[in-house]
């Protein structure tokens, strides 16, 4: 793979950015910290594979964009290809695949983004782990490699190796070995069990024998008794219906005794009315006599309410007239009662008047001296007017002043506040680093066990497959178990056809196709009774693995947050680098603005303006403090203006007052004239005419109230005479009624004499005919006994007979299982040989044995070319142990040859040894290329070369163009100044507002 064009829309910290790398064969990307190197190669591998080291698809996308995108254009094979890959926030991402033709680039994009991204792999033949293994040198890899252990080598070279695929077969051969281990140990203890099942077989046969000679004998008793519980149960029916009709006939007996008291009581209460009727019809004379009585009180009272009327007609003319007459004399007096009340109000404010009027000469004087004062005071006014401007103007400059002061201040401890922020993030620098490393280690331990925890869904996804087989197999063999079952009940009869062509059957044939339903009936129950046991073998593992699966998804709740606290603890690593700058900066402002407040060295217009408006003041004369004086002055003799207001007021209603005297005594003398005139009015004869109608009318209240009281006591007789009219009316029909209730209590007592005689008849027949009722139980009981012994012999000699049948069956199956154990053994053997060859120790150990040498050549055909044939690396798979018994051990040892003999890896300088890094690395990366079918042609270099002195820059510069020729397209990412001068084709990435931006020097 070879780039040739990059370009970037809002992805990580670039905003737009185009990158071509037409005639770039060694090109060295250079930048501060923080500025966007990595981020132009995370670019890459986000376009081919979607993968960034984001924890989440959103964290590609620029601060405050919605989208992101990355156009990607490379060659592979002589063919060019291009990637549009976008993601928008909260979204799906977006990608397109096309491949460059002479009308231009054409579509290969399949539908979905995993299809297509399938797509790109198939093309590339290269995986994202194998790319940042190969391709793409990474800080910290080699030097990892070379530091670990011997024991710890290999297993790096597996993970590069993705040797892990044998460990999961190996894994599942283990899993089939404790499978077949855990049948084998279930096939045991079946045998077990059989072989103490078969031993009982004759102890059932025996107790069958004796169950069928005690249910003959309970068959006999049955009959017997049977027999005579059929007599007493018929006698115990006679009695019942006997019985029933005795109970009617008590039901009839007292029902008409019922009706007979019934009919009595309603015969004594029409007797009692007949009484009453006789009574009330001999008292006629007397109610007639008080019913007159109460008509002649009715006719006066008529009469009473005729003259009331005009009594109530008289009287309230009376009271109208009155009111006429008296309301005109009410208001006259009213009036000349107000007049005289005002006489006197107005003879008081007079005396009030007469008090104001002697202060006139006082006055006077005090508002002499009141003009003389506001003249001064109008004087110092005018002069304030020209203070005034002036002086605000010195107040507002003085502020301003003030403000300038106050910001220089808040300044100054705002820098203050950043100077210690910046102390403090400084001195957690290393603290971030260690929780770095921890949270990463946290990572990667969280990683592997996702990895383990995807291997046991999956074994669990393969146990509950086998167990859906097995149930499917365990319903078809139930399904035929049962369709022979049927077969065989036909196949019972004497008569019975052949269910398969409907022919009539002889005896052996019949017999002989029995025996094979029976068999195959065994067959099916024992591979029932297996596929159960599996079942429940499989059911427990699932529990197992369920169990598990458990633990690991909690274990793993904690990798989104940690993921999180490790780019949240990384963007505040990388902020930091810029801090001594910006302190430096700090400290700086801090001295010049401390000097300028010293020295009072601010504001210089405002000070300026300020010493102008005050030499303007110093030249007017005025003073505050006479003009309070003034003022003060004016405000004492105010009360003179309000006292001449009050003594010109006072003169007014002087002269008011003669004028209401005069008015209000004229009216005095009116009012008294009217009230002579009101005693001859017309009003006044027309009430005497009224008084003279009411006395002729000789109506009295009193009388006509005691004549409604007589009125109301005579109320009763005329009562009393409605009752008797009513008497009159019913005598004949309540004589009729007494008569016919008479005649049917008659009827009712002949009937009941008739129930008694029947009643009588049936005690005598329940007398004669004993109650069979305590024998009848006591033989039902007996019975029923006899039933429930014969039921449970009968379950028993059931269960006796299957455990018989089942007995024989367990025989065969004896037989099959000893076969199944057998097998099940084998299989152990199988796959605990395959286990072991899929180990570490297995295939494992053979490919890396095999790939050493392979990695040997190639270090040191490197290493060659970096030393001028001066180093040499030499692979020890084995080596001697310790022991006295001296065996050989596993290890990986790397031996370091130069000109003065072999020594170990800690003893070479910085130089020498990173050469040797270098080679292993980028043989090991070439190896990988090797094994994925891919040239590797394209090489990133970010090893990290701050740690690197002028001498170890000039040998890694050695080191990349030694190799330049191997490579289409070399980038070395670094950040130091001198090691960036040393390659003829730059490319600088800038960090600014808006965004990282790229600039190609060559």
């Amino acid at each position: 793979m070879i780039p040739k064009q990059l370009t970037l829309t809002n992805f990580l910290s670039y905003r737009q950015a185009s990158l071509n790398f037409q005639g770039l064969h060694v090109a060295c990307i250079a930048g501060a910290n923080g500025a966007g190197k990595s981020s132009l190669l995370e670019a890459i591998s986000w376009a081919l594979w979607g993968q960034s080291r984001g924890s989440c698809d959103d964290d590609v996308i620029h601060g405050g964009e919605m989208e992101a995108q990355v156009d990607f254009v490379f060659e592979h094979h002589h063919q060019t290809y291009r990637i549009l890959r976008s993601r928008r926030r909260r979204q799906n991402s977006s990608l397109e695949f096309q491949v460059e033709t002479e009308s231009g680039f054409l579509s290969l994009t399949r539908r979905g983004v995993r299809a297509t991204q399938q797509l790109i792999c198939q093309q590339l033949r290269l995986d994202y782990d194998t790319f940042v293994n190969s391709a793409y040198l990474r800080q910290g890899r080699a030097d990892e490699f070379m530091l670990k252990r011997p024991s710890e080598r290999k297993q790096i070279l597996a993970d590069l190796l993705k040797l892990d695929q044998y460990d999961q077969l190996a894994d599942k051969a283990k899993e089939r070995v404790r499978q077949a281990k855990a049948e084998a140990k279930v096939l045991e203890q079946t045998l077990v069990d059989l072989q103490a099942q078969l031993s009982q077989q004759q102890l059932v046969a025996q107790q069958q024998q004796e169950l069928t000679t005690r249910l003959a004998t309970l068959d006999q008793q049955q009959q017997a008794d049977q027999t005579t519980l059929a007599g007493l149960q018929e006698q115990r029916q006679r009695r019942q219906r006997w019985q029933q009709q005795r109970t009617l006939l008590l039901q009839q007996v007292d029902h008409g005794q019922q009706v007979r008291s019934r009919l009595r009581q309603e015969l004594q209460e029409l007797q009692q009315r007949q009484q009453a009727v006789s009574r009330l019809l001999a008292q006629a004379e007397a109610i007639s006599q008080g019913y007159g009585q109460w008509s002649q009180l009715q006719a006066e009272e008529a009469r009473l309410s005729q003259v009331w009327e005009a009594y109530q007609r008289l009287h309230a003319q009376r009271e109208q007239l009155q009111q006429q007459v008296t309301q005109p004399r009410d208001q006259l007096l009213r009036r000349q009662q107000q007049a005289q009340q005002q006489l006197q109000g107005l003879e008081q404010e007079g005396v009030e008047l007469a008090a104001i009027l002697q202060r006139q000469d006082q006055v006077m004087t005090a508002m002499a001296q009141l003009r003389q004062a506001q003249e001064r005071l109008h004087q110092l006014d005018q002069r304030q007017l020209q203070v005034l401007p002036l002086l605000q103007q010195c107040q507002a400059l003085q502020r301003d002043l003030q403000q300038a002061a106050l910001r220089l201040a808040a300044r100054l401890e705002e820098l203050s506040h950043s100077e210690q922020t910046l102390k403090q993030h400084q001195a957690q620098q290393p603290q971030l680093q260690q929780a770095v490393l921890e949270v990463t280690h946290t990572l990667e331990q969280l990683q592997r066990r996702r990895a383990y925890q995807e291997r046991v869904r999956e074994k669990g996804l393969e146990r509950r497959r086998f167990m859906e087989q097995l149930q499917d197999r365990q319903r078809a063999c139930e399904t035929q178990l049962a369709q022979l079952e049927q077969k065989m009940e036909l196949l019972a009869q004497p008569d019975a056809p052949c269910p398969v062509c409907d022919r009539t059957l002889g005896v052996d044939h019949r017999q002989g196709i029995l025996a094979r339903h029976r068999q195959e009936q065994q067959d099916l129950q024992r591979e029932i009774w297996v596929i159960r046991e599996q079942l429940a073998v499989s059911e427990k593992e699932l529990q197992v693995l369920r169990q598990e699966y458990r633990d690991l998804d909690a274990e793993l709740a904690n990798y989104d947050p940690t993921l999180e606290q490790r780019g949240q603890l990384q963007a505040q690593l990388d902020s930091s680098a810029g801090m001594q700058q910006r302190l430096q900066q700090i400290l700086q402002e801090q001295t010049q603005l401390r000097q300028a407040l010293e020295h009072q060295n601010y504001a210089a217009d405002v000070q300026t303006a300020l010493q102008a408006v005050e030499q303007q003041l110093a030249e007017l004369p005025y003073d505050e403090r006479d003009h309070a004086l003034a003022r003060g002055q004016v405000d004492r003799l105010r009360w003179a203006e309000i006292k001449q207001a009050e003594i010109k007021q006072a003169q007014q209603k002087h002269r008011h007052l003669q004028g209401r005297r005069q008015a209000l005594e004229a009216t005095l003398a009116e009012v008294e004239a009217q009230l002579a005139a009101l005693a001859a009015s017309p009003q006044q004869q027309h009430l005497s005419q009224v008084e003279q109608q009411l006395a002729h009318l000789d109506y009295s209240p009193d009388y006509h109230h005691q004549l409604r009281q007589q009125l109301r006591a005579a109320q009763d007789w005329r009562l009393r005479y409605q009752a008797l009219e009513q008497a009159r009316q019913q005598q004949p029909q309540v004589q009729q009624q007494v008569d016919e209730i008479e005649r049917q209590v008659q009827m009712r007592s002949q009937e009941l004499s008739r129930l008694q005689t029947e009643l009588t008849e049936l005690d005598q027949r329940l007398q004669t005919t004993p109650d069979p009722q305590a024998e009848v139980v006591h033989l039902e009981q007996q019975l029923q006994g006899r039933q429930q012994a014969r039921e449970q012999h009968l379950a028993q000699l059931g269960a006796l007979r299957q455990q018989y049948q089942y007995l024989q069956q367990q025989q065969a199956h004896l037989d099959s299982q000893q076969q199944a154990l057998t097998a099940a053994r084998h299989q152990q053997r199988v796959h605990q040989a395959v286990a072991h060859a899929f180990g570490r120790n297995g295939i494992q150990a053979l490919i890396i044995e095999t790939l050493l040498p392979q990695l040997e050549a190639e270090t040191n055909q490197i290493l060659s070319r970096l030393s001028a044939n001066q180093l040499h690396v030499q692979f020890v798979t084995q080596r001697v142990g310790r022991s006295r018994q001296s065996k050989l051990i596993d290890t990986l040892d790397i031996l370091i040859a130069d000109t003065q003999g072999t020594r170990p890896y800690e003893t070479y300088s910085g130089g020498e040894g990173f050469r040797v890094n270098f080679a292993i690395r980028l043989a090991l990366a070439r190896l990988l290329a090797q094994r994925s079918g891919v040239p590797l042609q394209m090489l990133i270099i970010d090893e990290g070369f701050g740690t690197q002195d002028q001498q170890g820059c000039e040998r890694l510069i050695a080191a990349i163009n030694a190799i330049a020729t191997d490579f289409a397209c070399i980038l070395v990412v670094t950040h130091i100044p001198h090691f960036r001068e040393a390659f003829q084709t730059r490319i600088d990435v800038v960090k600014t507002e808006a965004g990282s931006r790229l600039d190609l020097s060559m």
